[in-house]
């Protein structure tokens, strides 16, 4: 049992939405059981928790949910967690010689707050300036799912992102913003609905304020 101080200690992390580290936590042994194992297990175990809520699973409509919320978390919403979802992505070469930038706006994502389990909705704005590789765009959607599909912060988060492109594409010059409410601001602890937290992390040629400067203005943000 955790300790009346451990359990202070937890309070002041999850609600100062603080991080230990830039790479999601996994155990070693994170993957060796199937999908369906964990869904049993799950299933399992927050069966106990609608119980001990008080929750009358005989009812038709509570009968399921053990089921398909072990379903939804494995298969849907934490899906980011396996290395083995990890979108295959193509870079080509830039043939056509484009050495502007390339922006991407708008790109929605649903993740969870590692602290609380609580939603994270919002949108990520993908810039670049290739170096000579260019990536087909529906990728960069599927980047930010990808790394949106677990428990997260948005510290972190953007900073996957961030280290994924610069990896696929070869280039520093990579510039990534993440606006998002946070569930677990809006519904609990200070419940402020109107707040929104804003991430950016960026290098290469969007060291220069006039990169960053056109980047904002591509995706509205004068």
């Amino acid at each position: 049992m955790n300790t009346t101080i451990e359990k202070e200690i937890f309070d002041i992390i999850g609600d100062n939405h603080q991080m230990t580290s830039a790479e999601t936590p996994l155990r070693k042994d994170a993957f060796e059981k199937s999908n369906e194992a964990k869904m049993e297990v799950i299933e399992e175990h927050f069966e106990i928790i609608m119980k001990e809520l008080g929750l009358d699973l005989t009812d038709d409509s509570l009968r399921g949910t053990p089921h398909r919320v072990a379903k939804m978390f494995v298969q849907e919403i934490f899906s980011g967690l396996n290395p083995a979802n990890k979108p295959k992505i193509s870079v080509f070469n830039n043939s056509y010689n484009y050495d502007k930038m390339l922006v991407e706006a708008n790109i929605s994502f649903n993740s969870t707050c590692e602290h609380h389990f609580l939603p994270i909705v919002g949108k990520s704005h993908i810039g670049y300036v290739s170096s000579g590789k260019v990536i087909g765009l529906s990728k960069l959607n599927r980047i930010v799912d990808y790394y949106a599909r677990r428990p997260q912060v948005q510290e972190r988060m953007i900073m996957q992102i961030f280290n994924e492109l610069k990896t696929v594409l070869e280039t520093e010059n990579v510039m990534v913003v993440v606006e998002a409410e946070h569930l677990c601001v809006s519904s609990r602890g200070i419940k402020d609905e109107s707040s929104f937290t804003s991430t950016l992390q960026y290098g290469g040629v969007f060291n220069q304020k006039e990169f960053r400067d056109d980047f904002y203005k591509l995706i509205k943000k004068e």
